[in-house]
């Protein structure tokens, strides 16, 4: 994925009301405030005096001039936060069948209505034959491994429920974690975080639910996949 302009750097400062941040960027002499798109706890990666990217608002109306991207990490690399761009990400990987599995797949369908409460991210159809696919943004890293969640979420468990009768009923399912950083090589759940969720991703893998993970690289220019990340349940 390639962004319409190069990001901006700035200076994160502090994080407030869950979607608001406090940014220093060159040319403003005040802190200017971005938005953070993102619903996570984010810890182990916001700080004070981290640097930051950011994206300029492409709409002249829109409230907030800028959106928090990416957050550097220890290593110096960044680590993305806008949780928008992993599902953006599903339709690319498809395109350029980065997925072995994807690949009997003739056609997708995004934002696709299982019930009337959900709709989950991605459905790959073959003739009669579909496969839903769950997409998850990981910023989580604990340890040597990239975790998800960061917080408690009732939804993400719903999710694995949802999934699992869906392979029940014959369908091909999958939850798709995608980590906008590439400091560590193994994705596990953060069970300390969510004991109830980690234990439903076992049960899913148990069920037949495919587990995959991948590490993407975030750049000034984009996001590019740098590599399959082992899952470890």
């Amino acid at each position: 994925m390639d962004f319409a302009t190069s990001l901006t750097e700035g200076l994160f400062l502090k994080r407030y009301k869950r979607f608001f941040a406090d940014v220093q960027i060159p040319g403003f002499a005040e802190p200017q405030v971005a938005h953070v798109a993102n619903t996570g706890s984010l810890r182990s990666v916001l700080g004070p005096d981290i640097p930051c990217l950011l994206s300029p608002a492409t709409n002249p109306e829109r409230k907030l001039r800028w959106t928090l991207e990416a957050l550097k990490a220890k290593d110096g690399s960044w680590i993305g936060i806008n949780t928008a761009l992993p599902n953006k990400l599903g339709p690319e990987i498809f395109a350029k069948k980065q997925l072995a599995h994807w690949a009997p797949f003739s056609d997708l369908q995004s934002e696709v209505k299982i019930n009337a409460k959900t709709r989950l991210d991605l459905c790959l159809t073959k003739g009669q034959q579909k496969h839903f696919v769950e997409i998850k943004n990981i910023t989580l890293r604990m340890g040597d491994d990239l975790c998800f969640p960061d917080a408690v979420t009732e939804r993400g468990q719903k999710h694995l429920l949802e999934l699992i009768e869906l392979k029940a009923q014959g369908h091909g399912a999958e939850i798709l974690f995608i980590a906008q950083r590439t400091d560590a090589g193994q994705f596990s759940a953060a069970d300390e975080i969510d004991p109830e969720y980690s234990r439903l991703l076992g049960l899913a893998a148990k069920k037949g639910v495919l587990i995959t993970a991948l590490a993407f690289e975030f750049t000034h220019q984009g996001l590019h996949l740098k590599k399959n990340l082992k899952v470890k349940l």
